[in-house]
């Protein structure tokens, strides 16, 4: 017996030594790249070529001081159109996923699984296909042409059965006896949703907002292709410009990624716990 116990402890701390290692060095291939950008923003062209992989001589900031110093570079502009587009777009899936799911979650529609089915297949289709109809009818209307909404409405569009799929799995697990005593005591459906099962679901909320808002500020080909005004392009569409006109100063390149990527990073190092609860949430309860 005592045998047999020593055997599955040595086995289990094998087991447990091969997880934190294949997730240390996944986390490494993660890190190990950022630290390589930023190191390198600091370098000038010449001795990046020279060792890439060295720590800077001395921390200059002459790559970001070229960076915003150039004139079709508007870094802080772009910025506050990645917000504009990125936050409305959240703000948009939020609502109509919440409230779509609140009805194929909680109410016993005959049409429920239909409706899941097509919003599934709907992910299938490449967001190549869609892109002829999508500028056409964007283009025909008024108060969209030539505005954020040209690239609010299919980014919105594009997260939307995703979303409206994974918080539809949450609402069904949430126990319908919260519902009949809210019905009991006098409470209406808008005060169900809004009282009970928003709140309850506030950690898949979260977790949809940061993956909509990462990937819509990530968008490069709907920025690109919806949006043509050069003061309302995004910083993921500065950033290929910067990529075209600084292609051999790669100093000011990489100090272009680092400024990119700050907002996801802190955005996710803030609300890591609610992605990581609300994932886990589905994947249980779903």
């Amino acid at each position: 017996m005592g045998n047999t116990i020593k055997h599955l402890s040595a086995r289990n701390c094998v087991v447990q030594i091969l997880k934190f290692a294949l997730l240390i060095g996944w986390a490494l291939t993660c890190i190990i790249p950022l630290l390589w950008v930023f190191m390198n923003s600091f370098k000038s062209s010449g001795e990046i070529l020279r060792s890439s992989m060295s720590v800077p001589s001395s921390l200059e900031f002459v790559n970001y001081k070229t960076l915003i110093g150039y004139p079709d570079v508007n870094l802080i502009k772009a910025f506050f159109n990645s917000i504009i587009i990125s936050g409305s777009t959240v703000v948009l899936v939020i609502a109509i996923a919440s409230m779509a799911s609140f009805a194929l979650g909680r109410f016993k529609l005959m049409i429920a699984s239909v409706i899941l089915s097509l919003l599934t297949a709907c992910l299938l289709v490449p967001a190549f296909a869609t892109v002829i109809p999508n500028f056409v009818t964007m283009s025909k209307i008024p108060f969209v042409k030539g505005s954020y909404l040209a690239a609010i409405i299919p980014q919105t569009a594009g997260n939307l059965c995703f979303s409206i799929i994974m918080m539809t799995g949450f609402m069904k697990s949430l126990p319908e006896e919260l519902d009949e005593a809210a019905l009991i005591d006098g409470a209406g459906v808008w005060t169900i949703f809004s009282k009970i099962s928003v709140p309850l679901c506030r950690s898949m909320i979260s977790t949809i907002a940061i993956m909509v808002f990462i990937w819509s500020y990530n968008d490069l080909f709907t920025s690109l292709v919806y949006i043509s005004r050069q003061s309302m392009k995004p910083v993921c569409v500065i950033l290929s410009m910067v990529s075209n006109m600084f292609g051999t100063d790669y100093g000011a390149m990489m100090a272009a990624i680092t400024i990119t990527i700050i907002p996801p990073l802190v955005l996710y190092a803030i609300a890591q716990e609610q992605v990581v609860s609300g994932l886990t949430a589905g994947a249980v309860k779903g």
